[in-house]
């Protein structure tokens, strides 16, 4: 296995690449934004969930799904609609 050498330009580049994506990131979350349809692995990422977790809302049809192709889309308006229906208040005594 070849062994390379990391430079501090190397990891200032990085570091620079990484700050922009994450500032890209914010910038969508803040914005609102999702694409209309999302593949099975961009909600399990968006809804920080397992494959499991995922096939189970999808089972017990919590979470719409269409399927073309072989190939699992789901409405991010639909997503939105799950989050906001189970969203739990708590009262204060």
């Amino acid at each position: 296995m070849p062994t390379s050498i990391i430079t501090t330009d190397d990891l200032r580049d990085f570091k620079l690449e990484l700050l922009d994506d994450i500032k890209k990131l914010l910038m969508k979350q803040a914005s609102g934004r999702l694409k209309k349809y999302l593949k099975s692995t961009e909600v399990m990422e968006y809804l920080k969930i397992s494959a499991g977790t995922l096939h189970n809302l999808k089972i017990n049809g919590t979470l719409p799904y269409t399927k073309m192709g072989g190939i699992i889309f789901y409405d991010s308006d639909d997503i939105q609609k799950v989050l906001d229906n189970n969203r739990v208040h708590h009262k204060i005594d």
